[in-house]
């Protein structure tokens, strides 16, 4: 099996960064495969803490040899995750004509590495697959240690070729579509399961998030694309801790479907969507969404409820001089 490169992209989270290379090194084939780890620079007047995280994070990927060759490329400027992956993927893409894609908070199962390119053998020549994805929602589970097709990309760990990269337009200026027609867009939010075409609107006309990943979904929707899914996790996100720039202390996302010796050893003959599993996506996508604004509603509740005890004690407090 030729093995296709490997791409971490690390920033300024030293912990995160080691358990991923930790386990990433515990994979089989991980001494066979070639790593890039691509380590963007800190922004402009950072704090001596984040610089310090920063040449933390830059000791930690020399510590040892993670597979069998590591290429470290190290930016001065800051890119940002979405640049930083975009040029990242497409300079080793473009040489190798494929790719497996990991960032610093992607724990991955020993089965990772030979699942993706597996898959990527596999369904190279299937014009219709855009995308292996490692990371599993959490449904119902029949058919054991299996994969199977669904229209959503993921970012938590996934891998593709140069023949889907090249496809994508990255400024995605038809996205006024969305604005206009109904339809479109209430397929592209999945029958309103999640509002995939608020975040798209939102990273095209402002600079409150900035997402390749909702880009590339984009896309591959356009081109009817499907994405190949495990039944159970291979990866976990260690993320949401409020460590990154784009994680906050939520779970919304995150799997129950994880253990880190499972194998995927069947999978799918016929390239289609597997409609119950889509039905159960859409399903779970719209009650998570739910918990998970109910939980931000909490929050601002209980961030209200904290200000006006605040005002209430000052007052007290001038009361008394």
């Amino acid at each position: 099996m030729e093995l296709a490169p490997i791409v971490l992209f690390v920033y300024n989270r030293p912990w995160h960064t080691k358990q991923t290379l930790e386990a990433l090194m515990r994979n089989d084939y991980a001494d066979q495969s070639t790593l890039f780890i691509y380590c963007d620079g800190a922004k402009e007047n950072a704090s001596e803490e984040l610089l310090s995280r920063v040449k933390e994070v830059r000791t930690i990927i020399r510590e040892k040899n993670w597979c069998k060759e590591v290429v470290i490329i190290e930016q001065k400027d800051n890119l940002g995750l979405a640049d930083s992956i975009i040029n990242g993927v497409t300079e080793v893409v473009n040489k190798y004509g494929k790719i497996i894609v990991l960032e610093d908070d992607i724990v991955t199962s020993v089965n990772f590495i030979n699942y993706m390119n597996t898959a990527l053998q596999r369904y190279e020549n299937e014009f219709i697959v855009k995308q292996i994805s490692a990371y599993a929602f959490d449904l119902e589970c029949k058919k054991k240690n299996s994969a199977y097709f669904i229209p959503l990309t993921t970012t938590w760990g996934w891998a593709t070729w140069k023949r889907v990269w090249v496809e994508i337009n990255f400024n995605s200026q038809d996205y006024l579509e969305l604005k206009s027609n109904n339809k479109l867009r209430k397929q592209f939010n999945l029958d309103d399961s999640y509002n995939y075409s608020s975040m798209l609107i939102t990273q095209m006309e402002s600079k409150r998030i900035s997402s390749w990943g909702i880009r590339f979904w984009w896309n591959v929707f356009k081109n009817k694309g499907l994405v190949l899914h495990p039944d159970y996790s291979l990866v976990q996100n260690i993320g949401f801790d409020n460590s990154g720039v784009h994680c906050d202390d939520s779970d919304f996302g995150t799997t129950n479907n994880w253990n880190s010796n499972y194998i995927i050893t069947n999978y799918p003959s016929k390239i289609n969507i597997e409609q119950k599993k889509f039905k159960q996506l859409k399903l779970y996508l719209k009650s998570n969404l739910e918990k998970h604004k109910t939980k931000i509603d909490l929050k601002i509740s209980f961030l209200i409820y904290l200000k006006k005890i605040s005002e209430k004690l000052k007052s007290i407090f001038f009361s008394f001089n």
